[in-house]
């Protein structure tokens, strides 16, 4: 008994550490964001700011067009997110219920498109984009954004797939339902959750995604949050800490506000679906 409490004090422990290692980046953004220029200067830092201003905010949003970059990056993340849900979920479908050697070389393709570096990819997606004239476009980037996306969105929702019991498409097929109507009537709602936990995956990516925004967006218009988060820093190198820590802390607030929305929703449908199962 003695033993069993120890192992259960030695995780709760390891958890709270975790927790902490996890939540010590943001907490140091968000009291850096609050310092005025003084302060981040000391050779004492605090935690807690000894006078809290608005001035970074104030000052990020003078020099940096935020709100316009924002507007791009939510616009690349919302159609990369939707049409990445669109492509997997039906080939998710297929790859779950139709094993064979095509299914095992897809999913082959899947784990292997996973170890590709960044750098190795973005010559050949430059000059495809730059052959179909969507080079420095937000297209284009939503294009790239999908293609990196989708195998990862593929994997998550195989999985999803293969926890529908088939016995509930074969009681509807019974009923005179069709391959379509049961993917859209049937199976599509009990995968509610998995599709929801891969659109947040696939928005999350792109709206923090730096490289690809970078070398394919010149247009200082058409920029998104994260590339215009470099402007802070200067040319030497230097950067400043205040302005850049305050619109940094505000370019992590979607991410935060979205999983916190809909996190009660995955777990709960999850739930409905283990149950209805």
């Amino acid at each position: 008994m003695r033993t069993g409490r120890v192992a259960r004090v030695g995780q709760y422990a390891a958890l709270l550490a975790y927790l902490v290692f996890l939540a010590f980046p943001f907490l140091w953004l968000l009291s850096t964001a609050f310092k005025p220029p003084r302060e981040l200067g000391s050779l004492h830092p605090t935690w807690i700011p000894k006078d809290p201003t608005l001035a970074n905010f104030r000052q990020a949003f003078d020099e940096q067009p935020l709100l316009h970059a924002a507007v791009n990056s939510l616009l690349a993340a919302l159609a990369a997110a939707v049409i990445a849900v669109l492509i997997a979920t039906p080939m998710a479908y297929a790859m779950a219920r139709h094993r064979g050697p095509l299914t095992k070389a897809a999913t082959g393709w899947v784990v292997v498109s996973q170890a590709f570096p960044f750098v190795l990819l973005i010559i050949p997606l430059f000059l495809v984009l730059k052959n179909i004239g969507l080079v420095d476009s937000v297209p284009g980037l939503v294009m790239v954004y999908v293609v990196w996306a989708l195998p990862f969105a593929l994997w998550m929702l195989v999985g999803y797939v293969r926890a529908v019991p088939a016995e509930v498409e074969e009681a509807a097929a019974v009923d005179g339902a069709g391959r379509v109507r049961t993917l859209v009537s049937v199976t599509a709602p009990l995968l509610a959750p998995g599709i929801v936990a891969t659109a947040l995956f696939a928005f999350i990516t792109a709206w923090n995604e730096f490289f690809f925004a970078l070398v394919l967006l010149k247009t200082p218009e058409k920029q998104t949050l994260p590339v215009v988060l470099t402007h802070f820093i200067g040319a030497e190198g230097v950067a400043d800490l205040g302005p850049l820590a305050a619109a940094a802390f505000l370019a992590t607030l979607p991410s935060l506000v979205v999983f916190a929305i809909i996190q009660r929703r995955i777990t709960g449908g999850m739930l409905t679906g283990a149950v209805k199962s």
